[in-house]
This record gives structure tokens, sequence and C-alpha cells, in this order.
């Protein structure tokens, strides 16, 4: 199980003088408790052979408050500096996490549920910090008590300590017995427990697509079922411990019963006085907490364990596209976009996505790609700035492979607006600079009159500085759009992709917005893909996708004029919008 730890011990060496600090004062606290029955057995001693006075107890009285004192304030030391420590790991954890998951490829979040992330953020580190932090006392407790208590008992009576000791290797097997159950029943657990998480979530960001189709008993019973056999897991987990404390308490009562009998016979025949008898009996009380701490600090490192496994996979998980350059371009990216016999599968698929595809943008060009549903526009667009990846040289900026570009410059210098808006409960304002430094009035006025927002931000109480609701749910679906599409044009980058992205504004919107930017962006390399034709005639050159193939390549003129798929695209849609119209 310790091994599964090995991740931790960079947070144990940062926080060492807060250990060293906290496992000396438990280590005080114990020694303070090992002495108190020895107190007691002088008073009693001195009572028995009449020896005692009023003095004397008091003196003995006021020598156990102030024990009982001094370890009080140690018990508060330790407490702070080691659960302290385990806080720590707690964040150190979550954020080396959080950190990581930031660095794993796309292709890692199309295999992970995001509620079983959420559980390993959450539930897991939880455990893991319990195990660094109580499970840590529990072990250094129990053993050092433990250890000390028996050599107290051996120093009073050898046979008698010897004879308490009889049930501790039934205590051992069971404990073994009982760990390795409780293991795979907290896996178990927590497995459930991400599966439960997932099902909120899911309920929670479609609720209105749920009440809109009247299906809330539908939701409510989804949850409820994974809320159930989460419980049933946990119950089932909790009988395994139900087991475990009892057998404890049931083996530590047995040897106090054998010491009362035994004990008491020695202390008649005069072997041992009245007051080693009852520190006797004081000193095995005092080792019933190292034993229940064994069940105790197993439970916790078990937990643990198994919780800091399902963090290591995480860990453990390596990007598939990795930033290891030797050299790395560090010119200036003018916005040359070059794809050369471009080839791609996604993951255990066998037929290519995308099937040797050669397209060429020069810089400050305006290209536009367009398709039918399903013909490989998006991966296409995921590609050049090294979302999904692909094989060396298939795709070039500036005459540059895009894996001799450092990521973040690559990253930088493209305006990516995808076809999902993604926003966050933050301001407009703080939504549109996403982060960035330095954006004056000026920029922010001209962007919001590019994307059409400026009479949209106008309507609402605080203006730009008003607060969105979750995923910006206070927006529609066009004012969502543009508001990315704002954020896209805050630093102008060399390149800007949009992909679908006005395709929930109407028409002449959408032709309003792409002339500004196209406005806006002269000399800047522009990729746009749409599903309406008649706003991309300014394209300079249009390619056209089909089943994963470049079929076509032209202006608008042009590909009307050739007969072909571009057109079929574009006459359908014309029908189309007519029929709607009418």
């Amino acid at each position: 199980m310790l091994k599964d730890f090995k991740p931790l011990k960079t947070y144990f060496i940062e926080n060492r003088i807060a250990l060293i600090i906290g496992l000396t004062s438990l280590l005080f606290v114990d020694t303070l408790q090992l002495f108190i029955p020895r107190i007691i057995k002088k008073a009693i001693d001195s009572l028995t052979i009449g020896q005692a006075s009023s003095v004397l107890l008091i003196k003995y009285a006021l020598l156990i408050v102030g024990m009982a004192i001094t370890m009080a304030i140690f018990r508060y030391i330790w407490r702070y500096f080691v659960f302290g420590h385990s806080r720590r790991v707690e964040k150190a954890l979550r954020n080396r996490i959080y950190k990581h998951l930031q660095t794993l490829s796309i292709s890692f979040y199309w295999r992970t549920k995001t509620g079983d992330l959420m559980a390993r953020a959450v539930n897991d580190i939880d455990a893991v910090r319990m195990a660094s932090g109580m499970g840590l006392v529990a072990l250094t407790d129990g053993f050092v008590l433990g250890l000390a208590t028996i050599g107290f008992m051996l120093y009073i009576n050898i046979k008698l300590t010897l004879i308490s000791l009889i049930p501790t290797p039934f205590i051992f097997y069971f404990t073994l017995i009982i760990t390795r159950k409780m293991g795979r029943e907290f896996k178990q657990v927590q497995q459930t427990f991400s599966e439960l998480t997932e099902s909120v979530r899911e309920a929670f960001a479609g609720i209105r697509v749920i009440k809109a189709y009247n299906r809330q008993a539908w939701g409510y019973s989804r949850v409820k079922e994974k809320g159930e056999t989460y419980i049933s897991n946990n119950l089932d987990l909790a009988r395994t411990l139900a087991i475990f404390f009892p057998m404890m308490t049931l083996f530590t009562n047995l040897g106090l019963a054998v010491v009362i009998w035994i004990g008491g016979r020695l202390t008649i025949l005069g072997n041992i006085t009245t007051g080693d008898f009852v520190a006797f009996i004081s000193y095995l009380n005092l080792l019933t907490w190292p034993m229940m701490a064994l069940g105790w600090v197993t439970n916790l490192i078990q937990r643990g364990s198994t919780s800091m496994r399902r963090i290591n996979d995480i860990l453990d998980e390596v990007p598939q596209i990795t930033n290891k350059i030797t050299n790395p371009f560090r010119g200036v990216i003018r916005g040359k976009v070059c794809l050369k016999g471009l080839t791609f599968y996604y993951p255990e698929e066998k037929v290519p996505a995308l099937k040797d595809i050669d397209l060429r943008t020069e810089a400050g060009q305006t290209v536009a790609i367009v398709g039918p549903v399903g013909s490989g526009k998006s991966t296409l667009l995921q590609i050049i700035p090294r979302l999904v990846e692909t094989e060396r040289n298939m795709v070039q900026i500036d005459e540059i492979p895009i894996h001799d570009i450092d990521l973040k410059k690559l990253r930088a210098s493209i305006g990516f607006v995808t076809q999902e808006t993604q926003l966050f409960s933050d301001t407009i304002f703080n939504n549109i600079i996403f982060g960035r430094e330095g954006v004056g009035e000026d920029l922010m006025k001209n962007i919001l009159d590019v994307s059409q927002l400026a009479v949209d931000i106008n309507s609402f109480p605080k203006g730009i500085h008003s607060l969105l609701g979750e995923r910006g749910i206070t927006l529609s679906g066009g004012q969502r759009q543009r508001l990315t599409i704002a954020r896209a044009l805050v630093s102008n980058p060399p390149i800007l992709i949009l992909d679908d992205a006005l395709s929930q504004v109407d028409t002449r919107t959408e032709a309003t917005v792409l002339n500004r930017i196209l406005e806006m962006r002269q000399g800047k390399t522009n990729i746009i893909v749409s599903h309406r034709l008649s706003t991309i005639r300014r394209a300079d050159i249009i390619y056209v996708l089909k089943d994963g193939r470049l079929v076509e390549k032209g202006d608008h003129t042009n590909l009307l004029e050739a007969r072909s798929e571009y057109a079929r695209l574009y006459e359908r849609q014309q029908l189309s919008e007519e029929l709607g119209g009418e």
C-alpha cells in the first residue's frame, strides 16, 4: 500500500519542520500518558501500606492535573502542525492534478468522464489527506505508545504481560484478512462515487432539456439508481468495518479479563503490589488505543492507498502532444499555413477522418473550408494548433513544421473559435479579455463593434461588467458565439480560425460580422468554416471537403461554374433559404 504514496514524498520533505514539531509534540504527549499510571501506583501503594497523607495525595493529584494541562497544550500543537501538513498535502496534490490535467491532450478527455475527474479531485484527495494526517498520527501514536506501554507492563511483570498479549496474533491475522476486503470494497465505493458525480453533473447541465421534454422523473430515477448503488457499496464497507472494531474490543477485553483473574491472584499472593496491579490494568487500557489504532490506521491507509492509486493513474498519463523541441522557432509567425498529404485517424478507428489533404494558405489570405456534416472540417482545424496530433511535416506554418514551434507560441499565434461556446461564471469583460492584461478601452470598443455586441451589452444593467450565469446561460446562443469571437479578436493573432462560429445568428448578422472581421484583419490569415455558403464569397480561396477528402478548390465564382460538389451544396442551401423565407 505504501508505494502508492510515493508521489507525496516531496510534500513531506517540504513540510518536514511542521512534521517534526507535530510528531515530537505527539510523542511528548504519549510519554506523559505513560507516567500517569506510575503516579497512580505510588498513590495506591501509599494508601495500602498506610503511609499516605493529605499533602502527599494533593501532591499526586496536582502532578496529574499539571500533566493533563501540559498534554492538552502539546495535543493542540501536534494537531495544528500535523493536520496543517495534511491540508498542505491536499492543496499541493490538487494543484498538481489540475496542472497535469491541463497538459494532457484532447484524446484523454475523449475517453475520461468529467464526473470521474471531479471525484478524483475531491473525494480521492480527501481520503489521501486523511491518510497523510490522521493516518500518520494513528500509525506513529499506535506504534510508539504500543511498544512503550508493553515495555512498562514487562517492567511490572513479565508473565502477566505475556498472558495479556495472547490475543495479539489473532488480531493481526484477522486484520490482514479484513484489510484486503476493505481495499476491494473501498475501490468499488470510489468508482461508484465517480459514476454518481457524473450522473449529477449531467442532470444539472441538461436541466433545460430535461424540463423541455418533461423527463424529470427519468432524470431523477437515473441519479437515484446511482445513489442507491453508492449507498449499497458503502454499507458493504461499513459492515466490514463493523466487524473489525468489535473484534478488536473483544480481544482486548478478553486480555483484560485474564489479567484481572491472574493478576488478582498474584496480588493476593503478594507477588505484585496493589499499586502495580492497578497500574498494569491502566497500561492494559492504554494499550487498547494502539490496538484500535491498528484498525484505524489500516482503514485510513487502505482508503488513502486506493485513492492515491486512482490519482496516480491520472498523474501517470503522458500527454500525446509534447513540447520537447531541441531548437524551437523563435521568429515572428506571419500566418502562412500549409498542409501536405495530411492523413488523420481517430483512436481505434480504421477509416481515416482526413485522407491526403493538400491545402495552402498564404499569409494574409482568407480561406474558407466547406463541406457536408462529417466531412472532416472541424478535425482539420483542430490539427493546425495541435489540439490533436499528426505526423511530423504534415502541417507547416511559415514553412516550419508545427512540431518545431513552441506550443505556447503556436497557440498564442492562433485565435480559435470553436462550434461549442465556452463561457465562465464571470463578467462579460472578463470573459472577453480571458486573463489578458493591458486591454484598452478603445480596443474593447472596436472589438465589440466588430462582433456586433455593443448594442446587446448596453442593454444589460451593468453593461460590459454584468455578471453572466453559469456557462453564459443568461445570453442567447448567438450572443455567446459573438462573445467568443470578441475574445479571439482581443490579441488580433496572425491566424484566426472560425469553426462555424456564427451558426446561431441570422444570415445578415453573420455576413456583417464576417465582413467587419475581414476589414479589421486585412493582411492577416483567416480560416473560416461556415455552412452558409452565401456568407463566404469574399474568401480568396474555398476548399471543399467530402468524406475526409479534398474534392474541390477555387474561388466562389469558379466553383459555381464547375457545377460540381460546391455548386450542389450552394444550390441546395439557396433553395432551403428560399423555402424557409416563404
